[in-house]
This record gives structure tokens, C-alpha cells and sequence, in this order.
């Protein structure tokens, strides 16, 4: 448990504050540490009993029962009259304030704030806890109630509870589990309830009788069942590699460089945790499988946060929901938040037909960003640029913002290496064309201004003609194809021009600097478009 908790919890205790509430989904976990701190003269100075009330079983006492406690009516006179030093931990006594589909009941309510004064001013030291796996208190007991949100587990926590299932399992091979690979596994249970954790590390072990840093897999596995639960947030699975993306050396680098920086290693240099990347620019030039590539190369959950989720009919839902995908991104951290177009998902928040809604959950959503400590690196994307507003991209939210433009000739020459190789498997198919350095460079002079979608749709459309006809592909299909297509830097040239000059003193440009300088060579009928590359240009 966080020492902060403990000291916090302990003062409260002292100052004889009388109704505490603690949010957790580990009933034992926070019954367990009120139990060792309720027996501490170090910290509460006057020790005093534990009894832990719920519907089913009234008050108990060490696993006793005392008669009569089951009604909540009950339980408020038996506190008020015990005399004894005591903590009244009651669980899931929040039903009585009005959660879904229940009435708050107002004389439990009316019955608790009477024996406020006892609690306070008894000769015996007396202490209500309620705790609950969601917060809800009734408007007139607001300032009668001190909250407490029980953090979950700390990698301390974790490791313990690693340490014990591995003594316990002395069957388990272990041979293959270094200090490093041990670290790894237990930051990623991070985020999970202990017995999540415990379950997840369970799971492991049996899968094939040995415990290695190739579990991480069955780690995150468990993770994306605490994010599916929200419903907010979504898990990508991805096995892109950060070699299926062709070209963008520059972004690519700067990813890896700070891969681990989250890592026990990294805190010898004082690195913090990176915030974030937008990255912008052309549509279909790879910058959304960059957001799917980061989570295979960082073995972090990819979450994707959809604000159409985050908006909701009922009055004050929407904002409750962006606390909540909040909360479960840093439940689960260390992990990767995508938001996708992010442009589009606050085109709302200058207008008033939301009695500003969009507003208040962009507030909140960029103080985040700004504060947020848990180690969640946001990547955001966007195409328009000119229409986010100008508070998200200033220093602070975003380490970098970095701009994709078309690619180049080299990076087209690896985008045509990449989708032939992954296609051209079968003989059949490849036995008349081959994905080598002289075919790829062909077709990436006669695509000058193609996106990389455009060059993947090539392939795919020339295989479909080879297919329609039933013979190898061959070099004219591509030929054929690229002719048929007109590329998106002809039907949207003006927009590209004005977002390079937007990024040419605003972003850095997501090309090495080598491969940019060769640009100026290419010549076609878009010779405006070919000649100038947006983004500073810059290796970074």
C-alpha cells in the first residue's frame, strides 16, 4: 500500500474524522491495511478493533459474528453504542444512497449524521469507513464524508506477490527468468487488482510450466479485460513490426530511442516518462499504423480512445465517461492512448449546441496531458491541422509534433518492397516478377506523389487482375494500374501545399534529412509539389 494512503488514513483516524470513504475493487486488500493500521500505537497512537459489516452478516468481529447487526439501522445503533476503540469498516453500504435503480434511503441517511456527534465526542475513539468499488454519497452528507481513492497495487506490491508465487510454485522453471525479464513482467500486471495479477502470472505458469519475459503476452492479455469492462476504451491487437512501415526514418527513430523509458535503467538518467507525439500530415502516408507499430516495439496496450463513446445523452454521463477512460488508461499505464483524427473529435468544442460539453471534457482531457504522472504516452493523429486549437499544440501537451509528407523516392522503394514480399509468397503467383532493389526503384519513379496507401492498393488491385485471369502477376499489371490511378497529391494539391507551410516552422519532419534531399530531383507535371517537403528538417 502507498505510504501516502497509510500516513493519510492514519491522520484521519487520530483527528477523529467520522466517516471515511474509500473506492476500491479490493475489498480485502483495503480491509486488510485498515486491520494492520488500526493495531498500530506508532501510527494511531490508540489501537482499537476492526469490525467489517456487510448486508449478509451483519457486524463481525475476527470472524465473529454479533447477532442482530444485519439491518443498516441496526449497525448505526450498535456503533453508536459500543464501547470500544473502534474502526467500523461497512462494505458496499453506498446501496442506502441511491446507486441505479434504488431509491437513497433517507433514514439511514438521517440516522448516520445523528450519531455524528457521538463519533466525535465519545469518550471511546470510534471510526466509520465505508468502502465500495464506486463513489456515491448523498448531497446532504457531502461535508460529513472525507473520500480516499485507494490507489492500486505498487510494483513493490506486485513483486511481492510474484516472489510468493514463484516460492509456492517451486515447481515452476524459473531458469530463463532474469532480474530484467522479472521487471518487465511485473510493470506490465501494473494497472491490475493483486488478484488480476495474481491470476495473470497463474495463468503463465501453466500455460507451459515455466515463467520467461515471452509471458508478457498472457500479461496484457489480462489488461485488455479491465479495459473491455469500461466499454470507453478500446484494445488494439496488433503484430505490426516497425519494419513494415516504409521510410519515415526520422519519427521511427525518435520512437526508438525512448523505448523503456519507464524502466528502473531510465531513472539513473532522471529521464521522465515521455508525454506524447501528434503526428499530421498527408492522409493514407502511414501515420496510424505508426500508433499500432509503437505498441509491438514498446510491448505496451495499445488503447484507442473513440470520443464518440465519450459523448452520451444523459447530462453529466459524458464527463464521468472521460474521467473514467482517464483512469483506465493509468490504471493499465504503462501503456500507449491513440486518439485517431483527433482533429474531428473536437470539432465541437467553439460551438454552444452542447451547452458546452465539448469544452469541458477538452478541458479536462488537456489539463490531463499536461499533469498527468502516471507514464500514458498519448500519439494523436490528425490531417487538418488549421482546425485543432491552438492550447493542444503548444509545448507541454506533446513532446513533438512531427509531419508525414509523400513519400520519397527511397521511402516509395521501400513501400513497394514491403507490400510485393508480404504478397508474392506463392511461386505461382511470383514466378514472373520479383520484389528486388531494380523492379521496386522502377515503380517508385513512375509513383512520384503516390501516398502509401496508393502504392498498397496498387499491389493489391494488379494481384486482382492476375487472379481475374488466373497467371502470375506481372510487371505490366503494375505498370497498368499506377496509370489508372490518380493520386491524392493531384485532388487535394492545394491542401498539401498549405499544410507543409503550416509545418514547415511548426513540425518536425517525420523523413530523414538524407532522404528528403533528393526530393528536389523528382520532376513531373506537380513539379510545386515535388520541389517542397513540409517540416523542419531536422534528425532527431
Amino acid at each position: 500500500m502507498d505510504n501516502k494512503i497509510i500516513i493519510q488514513l492514519s491522520k484521519l483516524f487520530r483527528a477523529r474524522f467520522p466517516y471515511i470513504y474509500i473506492t476500491t475493487w479490493e475489498e480485502d486488500r483495503a480491509i486488510n491495511t485498515i486491520k494492520q493500521l488500526a493495531g498500530s500505537e506508532k501510527l494511531i497512537k490508540i489501537p482499537r478493533e476492526v469490525y467489517i459489516w456487510t448486508q449478509t452478516k451483519g457486524f463481525t468481529l475476527n470472524g465473529k459474528k454479533v447477532e442482530g447487526t444485519n439491518s443498516p439501522d441496526k449497525a448505526i445503533d450498535f456503533i453508536k453504542e459500543s464501547a470500544k476503540n473502534a474502526v467500523f469498516v461497512m462494505c458496499d453500504f453506498h446501496v442506502y444512497f441511491g446507486v441505479k435503480g434504488r431509491q437513497i434511503d433517507y433514514n439511514v441517511v438521517r440516522h448516520l449524521r445523528d450519531i455524528i456527534p457521538e463519533l466525535k465526542t465519545s469518550n471511546y475513539r470510534k471510526n466509520v469507513v465505508f468502502v465500495a468499488s464506486e463513489l456515491l454519497i448523498p448531497d446532504t452528507m457531502q461535508k460529513e464524508i472525507t473520500i480516499l481513492d485507494m490507489p492500486l497495487p505498487s510494483l513493490e506490491e506486485i513483486k511481492s506477490k510474484f516472489d510468493k508465487m514463484i516460492i509456492q510454485n517451486n515447481q515452476i522453471d524459473t531458469s530463463a527468468l532474469d532480474d530484467e525479464a522479472k521487471e518487465k513482467l511485473c510493470k506490465a500486471a501494473m494497472g491490475l487488482t493483486l488478484q488480476e495479477a495474481e491470476n495473470a502470472f497463474a495463468l503463465a505458469m501453466v500455460n507451459d510450466g515455466k515463467i520467461t519475459a515471452s509471458d508478457l503476452d498472457t500479461i496484457l492479455s489480462e489488461k485488455m479485460q479491465v479495459i473491455k469492462k469500461t466499454g470507453i476504451l478500446e484494445f488494439i491487437n496488433t503484430d505490426i513490426k516497425i519494419d513494415d512501415i516504409g521510410g519515415l526514418e526520422n519519427l521511427k527513430n525518435w520512437l526508438q530511442k525512448r523505448n523503456n523509458s519507464w524502466s528502473e535503467s531510465a531513472k539513473k538518467y532522471c529521464l521522465p516518462a515521455p508525454k506524447g507525439v501528434l503526428i499530421t500530415g498527408v492522409p493514407g502516408c502511414g501515420k496510424s499504423l505508426t500508433a499500432k507499430a509503437m505498441s509491438a516495439v514498446w510491448q505496451l496496450p495499445l488503447l484507442k480512445l473513440d470520443f464518440g463513446k465519450i459523448f452520451s445523452g444523459i447530462v453529466g454521463s459524458s464527463e464521468e465517461n472521460m474521467r473514467k477512460a482517464i483512469k483506465t488508461a493509468e490504471a493499465v499505464a504503462p501503456s500507449i492512448l491513440w486518439v485517431d483524427e483527433i482533429e474531428k473529435s473536437l470539432s465541437g468544442i467553439n460551438s454552444n449546441g452542447d451547452s458546452g460539453t465539448s469544452s469541458r471534457i477538452f478541458g479536462t482531457f488537456l489539463t490531463w496531458m499536461q499533469e498527468k504522472t502516471a507514464p500514458v504516452f498519448v500519439i494523436a493523429t490528425a490531417n487538418n491541422i488549421s482546425s485543432l486549437p491552438a492550447e493542444l499544440l503548444r509545448k507541454g501537451r506533446f513532446d513533438e509534433i512531427f509531419f508525414v509528407d509523400l513519400p520519397t523516392l527511397k521511402e516509395r522503394e521501400e513501400i513497394f518492397k514491403l507490400h510485393l514480399t508480404k504478397r508474392l509468397k506463392d511461386e505461382d503467383v511470383s514466378s514472373r516478377i520479383q520484389p528486388t532493389t531494380e523492379v521496386c526503384a522502377q515503380l517508385a519513379r513512375m509513383t512520384e506523389g503516390f501516398v502509401g496507401a496508393e502504392i498498397e492498393q496498387t499491389v493489391i488491385a494488379s494481384l486482382y487482375e492476375a487472379f481475374f485471369q488466373k497467371r502470375p502477376l506481372e510487371f505490366d499489371d503494375l505498370v497498368n494500374t499506377i496509370k489508372n490511378i490518380v493520386p491524392l497529391s493531384v485532388t487535394q494539391k492545394e491542401q498539401i501545399l498549405a499544410l507543409r507551410q503550416w509545418a514547415n516552422v511548426r513540425a518536425v519532419a517525420a523523413t530523414k534529412k538524407d532522404d528528403m534531399a533528393q526530393y528536389g530531383n523528382e520532376t513531373n507535371e506537380n513539379a510545386d509539389i515535388s520541389a517542397s517537403r513540409g517540416g523542419r528538417a531536422l534528425d532527431v
